[in-house]
C-alpha cells in the first residue's frame, strides 16, 4: 500500500496530432504549466516525422500502426523528436515560467530499452523499455529540484545505439517506475474526448472502463487499432502501482474530463 505521505506526480503524455498544431500545443502547455504538483511530460511526434520523411525522400513503412525504423529513419526521428519538437516544447515552457529540461532516454541513462526481436516483425531500431530499469532516482532528483523533465520517445540500448520507442510506452514505463516514490497519475492526452463508443461522436464518451469492460469493448470493436496498446499499457500501469490513468482530450487536462481506467467495479466500490 502506498504511503499517505507520498507526494503526487502527474505523468502527462501528449500525442503527435496536438504537437503538430502550434495553437493547440501552446494552449496545452499553458494548462500543463498550471497543473498543480510535481509533473513530467512525454511527447510524441509521429505526424511531423512522417511529413519530414516525405520531404527528405525517406520511405515510411508501417506495420499495424507501428513505424519500421531503419538506420535512416532512426536519424530522422531522433532529429525530429529529440531535436526540434523537444526543444520547442522546452522553450515554450520556459517562457511560461516552467523550468523544463528536455531529455531522451539516453540522457542520464533514464530509460534503457531492449531492441525488439526481429520475429515475427523486424521493426528495426525499435526499443521496448523495462520500467524496473528506468533511472527513477535521477528523475526524482530533477523533479524534487523543481525541474520539469520533458521526455521524447527516444531510448537507448546501453550499447551505444539509440532506439525509437512508442511514446505511450515511454509514459507507461516512467509512470510505473516512479509509482514507487509518488502517488502517480498517468494522463494520455490526445485529440479525442477519451474512449468513445462512436469515434465520430464526441458525445459518446465512455466515462470509465474496468478490466472486464475492456475485453467486451475490444470484442465489439470499440477499443481497436492504436487504442488497444494505450489501454493495455494503462491497465498494466495500474497493476504495477500507478494510482490512476485518464485518457482525455488535451484541452481537458485541468478539468480531468475523460475516460478513467480502473481495476474493477468491486475495487471502485471499496474506494
Amino acid at each position: 500500500m502506498l504511503s499517505k505521505n507520498k507526494e503526487h506526480l502527474s505523468v502527462v503524455k501528449i500525442g503527435g496530432n496536438i504537437v503538430d498544431h502550434p495553437e493547440a500545443l501552446e494552449s496545452f502547455l499553458s494548462d500543463f504549466h498550471r497543473l498543480e504538483g510535481w509533473k513530467l511530460l512525454v511527447h510524441g511526434g509521429g505526424v511531423m516525422a512522417s511529413r519530414m520523411a516525405v520531404r527528405l525522400g525517406i520511405e515510411t513503412k508501417m506495420v499495424q500502426g507501428r513505424r519500421i525504423t531503419d538506420a535512416e529513419t532512426l536519424k530522422l526521428v531522433t532529429m525530429v523528436y529529440a531535436g526540434w519538437i523537444n526543444k520547442n516544447i522546452v522553450a515554450s515552457l520556459q517562457k511560461k515560467g516552467c523550468n523544463a529540461l528536455g531529455l531522451s532516454g539516453a540522457d542520464g541513462n533514464t530509460i534503457p530499452a531492449l531492441r525488439r526481436p526481429p520475429v515475427p516483425v523486424d521493426y528495426g531500431f525499435v526499443g521496448d523499455p523495462c520500467p524496473e530499469k528506468v533511472n527513477a532516482d535521477f528523475i526524482s532528483q530533477l523533479i524534487e529540484g523543481k525541474i520539469t523533465p520533458v521526455f521524447c520517445a527516444i531510448t537507448h540500448d546501453g550499447n551505444g545505439s539509440l532506439l525509437n520507442t512508442n511514446a505511450d510506452t515511454v509514459a507507461y514505463s516512467l509512470a510505473t517506475a516512479l509509482s514507487g516514490k509518488y502517488h502517480t497519475t498517468l494522463y494520455y492526452c490526445f485529440e479525442k474526448e477519451g474512449v468513445l463508443k462512436d469515434v465520430s461522436d464526441p458525445e459518446s464518451l465512455i466515462p470509465s472502463i474496468n478490466r472486464e469492460e475492456r475485453e467486451a469493448y475490444k470484442q465489439q470493436g470499440i477499443i481497436a487499432g492504436g487504442m488497444i496498446p494505450k489501454i493495455d499499457n494503462s491497465f498494466q500501469a495500474i497493476e504495477q502501482g500507478v494510482s490512476e490513468v485518464i485518457i482525455l482530450h488535451a484541452k481537458n487536462l485541468l478539468s480531468k474530463k475523460g475516460t478513467v481506467l480502473r481495476e474493477s467495479n468491486r475495487a471502485s466500490q471499496k474506494e
